[in-house]
């Protein structure tokens, strides 16, 4: 009976949990899609409390009960600028999770094989749940366990410590300049080939020290290789992670006989790999390249810019889009950290029930996370079908009167198409230059995130709305009516 209802939960979890992922691809479907997954996570963890093994009633209450306190807290204080490395810490978790069960793993392996080796029958035979599965497999069946254990272990410590550095560059307690130790990648690559070693040794002779030594080696795979990748690739670092941390619990769920950690393990890995893939063509880089932390970088030092930064009031950007037909505004980190959304939407009812064109220019990568700002946006209830990607709205900038970039840096450099030396060389960006007039509203003359110089801040149609953002647009909505 348990089996059944277990097995039928599992599956019902694993439909809801696809119904999720397909439905936060769009902006109208995706509060529904998060109430799938929620429903889908609760029904798996119910599953499984009650399913076949379960046992240890009292402590696994505590720890779902400290889980969802925890949870609770994160998500209530937690803004929405610091998503990004939110999310980076979640990988962290779910990848030190996978190494802690692999050991165990290896721990009931080795204690099932003492009790065989001594035939103690009736120990044998009171086993359950995982220890009961190990016990009645055969040679050929324990060697593939090994091997999902060791790749577990390995993916799991090369998603923590990935995890951890991806955080601290996201949150700015590490620098965001790609940072590589003397050796560089054929450090990453030793390290690789002696995790390779280890595992021959594993399935020839087991052994706990093996993975120990291997986790080390994968640890500082994951904590060199993030090292290595600059701030601008950070999103792709980000999204990758994730699907480290999904192939990590499929790993595991393979390990473990958990068909539906298998599933959504699976998930998570794929649907990852392909959003770091879509980001990747969308920053026209390579995806072994970023990984690789920047493998071959550029030919020569970056070019000089010229020319100065000139400022502008509100009343002179006020005047001009009093002037201008139509509009596009370019939402960047900085609208994001100065919560300036409200009065972004605001100026935009404004300006629209003034007759002018007003649209929204998205990037893929804006905010260092995907989605970043489609979300910031939809909250400050900015109509779904002004706000276009921009592969969708880029040829529209030359006939564009005025051009408002709120917080972005590296989304709208156009060294990304002048400059062959520019660590951003060949990525894709908005081209806002283009536009009759661009007023930039940034806090001071500081590069972005990456580190790099914009040459877009001292071009002659560029003015610069130096302030807070929402300081700024709050002065600026003072003058328009």
């Amino acid at each position: 009976m348990e089996y059944g209802f277990t097995t039928a939960a599992y599956v019902v979890a694993a439909v809801l949990f696809i119904l999720s992922l397909g439905g936060l691809s769009g902006q109208e479907s995706a509060k529904r899609a998060v109430w799938y997954g929620i429903v889908g996570m609760a029904l798996a963890v119910f599953a499984t409390l009650i399913g076949p093994g379960s046992g240890l009633w009292i402590l696994s209450i505590i720890l779902i009960a400290a889980g969802g306190i925890i949870g609770y807290f994160l998500a209530s204080k937690v803004e929405m600028t610091q998503m990004p490395e939110l999310v980076a810490g979640m990988h962290a978790l779910v990848g030190l999770a996978a190494v802690f069960v692999g050991y165990n793993a290896e721990l009931v392996m080795n204690t099932v094989a003492a009790l065989q080796a001594d035939g103690a029958t009736e120990a044998l035979e009171a086993l359950k749940g995982f220890s009961a599965k190990v016990a009645h497999k055969t040679a050929a069946e324990i060697n593939v366990l090994k091997i999902e254990v060791f790749l577990g272990v390995f993916i799991g410590a090369v998603t923590f410590t990935g995890s951890v550095v991806a955080y601290g560059k996201l949150s700015g307690k590490l620098t965001s300049a790609a940072t590589k130790l003397p050796g560089g990648h054929m450090l990453n690559l030793a390290a690789a080939i002696g995790s390779l070693i280890l595992l021959v040794i594993y399935m020839s002779t087991g052994g706990g020290w093996t993975l120990l030594l291997m986790s080390v080696l994968a640890f500082f795979i994951g904590y060199h290789l993030i090292m290595g990748i600059g701030g601008a690739d950070m999103p792709v670092v980000v999204s990758m992670l994730n699907s480290y941390s999904g192939w990590a619990a499929a790993a595991i769920g393979f390990s473990l006989g958990n068909d539906l950690l298998i599933v959504v393990g699976a998930l998570v890995g794929s649907s990852g790999a392909i959003l770091s893939y879509i980001m990747c063509k969308a920053m026209n880089r390579s995806f072994v390249s970023v990984i690789l932390g920047g493998f071959g970088g550029t030919g020569g030092p970056a070019m000089e810019v010229e020319g100065e930064q000139v400022a502008i009031d509100a009343d002179g950007v006020a005047q001009a889009l009093e002037e201008a037909d139509s509009i596009i505004i370019i939402p960047g980190y900085g609208m994001a950290v100065a919560q300036a959304q409200q009065n972004v939407a605001e100026l935009t009812r404004r300006l629209r029930a003034q007759g002018k064109e007003v649209r929204f220019a998205i990037h893929p990568v804006a905010g260092r996370l995907p989605g970043h700002m489609n979300v910031l946006l939809a909250e400050a209830k900015v109509p779904y079908d002004i706000v276009l990607e921009m592969d969708e709205i880029n040829e529209d900038f030359p006939d564009t009167d005025v051009a408002i970039v709120i917080g972005s840096n590296d989304i709208v450099n156009p060294a990304a198409q002048e400059d062959p030396n520019s660590p951003i060389a060949g990525m894709p960006v908005l081209e806002c230059w283009k536009a009759k007039q661009v007023f930039v509203s940034k806090r001071g003359q500081g590069t972005g995130y990456s580190g790099i110089e914009n040459p877009l801040f001292y071009k002659e149609n560029t003015r610069m709305y130096y302030g807070d953002a929402k300081q700024s647009l709050g002065e600026l909505l003072n003058r328009i009516s």
